[in-house]
């Protein structure tokens, strides 16, 4: 008769795949209908972006718009339906192709455009009242449309732009300017994201490689040509040297993969999703460590944990939804309910619905307190540097604050235009303006007869020089043939 195994190795030969984390419970709660934005003309654009930006004050979504582009800025008390005729933003002569909010000053917003232009809006106080088409700057410096812009994470008034020109323009705001040109891209630019302290940047690009730059110098500090697993967007993940990016396997299934940003060689794991062809969106949130998967044109959230020892990637659960998102705008950390215990929260763009649906990630707790541990210190709304400290090489972590109740204090910094003058715009000695295309009929057709007045005044200018040429060529062979003064 045999032994019965005791308990001990029963217990040893049953191992659970359990893992002990306050984030397992995480559940998504979506907002009431009337806690919706309603009625809201949603951009058709094909364009892989979100098309939406939000921060505490303000909710800004890229409108479907006959001629030019634009976007409706509403105060997020606004919620329930829009009116038809709700004032917009509207300066754009091309369909605008993103759009971010300044970290740091509320009331400004970044945008950019077919027209080949980025530029600075800032929101009166309680939202549009008429429709604005005056920008407190306009920026010139791409030669073809702009697909990206980018603020930089810990320093005021510093902008990144990435053109289907195929290059990154670093923009300095206190003078309107760009000042630095990021030359290292051979294809349109897909994704920029920035570490914790803005010295790094990583990009993916066309061209299948996923790149990590030095922003300042534009230096390629590390490069992944990716065969197997077809890059679409990337996002540093926090302060742990680790990089996260989306695409699609050989086989066509999507995938993630995680990276050593000091050696991209080749991705510490990847891992297969399934088998849908839409772009998917990775979110991460430092705070917390956890990070969101969404898939463009289905209607799921998966959620995961990171953790710094292998397997690197636990997966938490997925919340589900029949309606498919074409973008998805998050909540910085400042603005979110910490009394309800939420962590995140995303705006949902829904195309077919006019619709924009706020989604709450909640850790379930029992408790009415603040919940110290799902909260720890986070990046404010305060710049630790400014542009000339930045542009001189100094790096600095974020200036972080506490969300517990009445900490909460409204940023001091206000916009100042600078007051600029017509003149060449030079960065690595290229004129950017020289390249600049016509955005309208009418500049075409006045570009078009400056072009033949020049060419005209050069052809007369050549031939004037060709007869002074044949004049100088003379006198020189009537000098040679004289004969010499003794």
């Amino acid at each position: 008769q045999k032994a019965k195994p005791s308990a001990f190795a029963l217990q040893m030969s049953w191992r659970p795949q359990y893992r002990s984390s306050k984030f397992r419970n995480v559940y998504g709660k979506v907002a009431s209908r009337e806690h919706c934005f309603d009625g809201i003309p949603i951009t058709k654009n094909v364009h892989d972006n979100h098309f939406c930006a939000v921060n505490a004050r303000f909710l800004a979504i890229v409108t479907e718009s006959a001629g030019g582009g634009s976007f409706l800025v509403i105060p997020l008390e606004q919620t329930g339906r829009i009116e038809p005729n709700y004032p917009k933003v509207c300066g754009h002569q091309g369909n605008v192709l993103d759009i971010k909010w300044n970290p740091f000053i509320e009331n400004i917003i970044a945008s950019c455009s077919e027209d080949t232009s980025v530029r600075i809006w800032e929101i009166p106080e309680g939202g549009l009242k008429r429709n604005m088409t005056e920008a407190v700057l306009e920026l010139y410096g791409h030669s073809r449309r702009v697909g990206l812009v980018e603020w930089h994470p810990t320093t005021n008034n510093i902008l990144f732009s990435a053109g289907y020109d195929y290059k990154v323009l670093i923009w300095n705001l206190d003078i309107g300017e760009p000042v630095k040109m990021i030359d290292c891209h051979t294809d349109v630019i897909l994704c920029m994201s920035f570490n914790t302290d803005g010295s790094l940047l990583a990009t993916t690009c066309k061209d299948k490689k996923l790149r990590v730059v030095e922003p300042r110098s534009g230096r390629v500090l590390q490069e992944a040509s990716c065969k197997n697993h077809r890059v679409n967007r990337v996002v540093f993940l926090g302060s742990t040297k680790r990089l996260l990016t989306t695409g699609v396997s050989r086989w066509n299934t999507r995938q993630i993969a995680l990276w050593d940003q000091e050696d991209l060689s080749m991705p510490l794991i990847e891992e297969e999703i399934d088998g849908l062809s839409g772009l998917l969106f990775p979110f991460y949130d430092a705070d917390t460590h956890m990070l969101y998967l969404a898939g463009k044109g289905d209607g799921n959230i998966r959620y995961y944990e990171i953790g710094s020892e292998k397997p690197y990637l636990s997966y938490l659960m997925e919340f589900r939804s029949p309606a498919p998102q074409k973008g998805l705008g998050v909540m910085p950390k400042h603005g979110l309910d910490v009394t309800a215990c939420e962590v995140f929260r995303f705006y949902k763009l829904v195309t077919l619905k006019g619709l924009i649906e706020p989604i709450s990630m909640i850790v379930p707790r029992r408790s009415e307190t603040y919940q110290e541990d799902i909260y720890p210190m986070t990046p404010g709304t305060e710049p630790a540097l400014t542009p000339d400290e930045w542009l001189s090489g100094v790096n600095r972590d974020p200036i972080l604050m506490s969300l517990k109740e009445g900490y909460k204090k409204t940023s001091k910094i206000v916009f100042k235009a600078p007051v600029r003058e017509k003149r060449s715009v030079v960065v690595n000695g290229i004129d950017l303006l020289e390249n600049v295309p016509p955005r309208t009929e009418n500049e075409l057709l006045r570009m078009f007869f400056r072009q033949q007045d020049e060419i005209r005044r050069l052809k007369d200018e050549l031939s004037q020089k060709d007869i002074r040429i044949r004049q100088l060529q003379l006198e020189l062979k009537n000098l040679r043939n004289s004969p010499k003064n003794n």
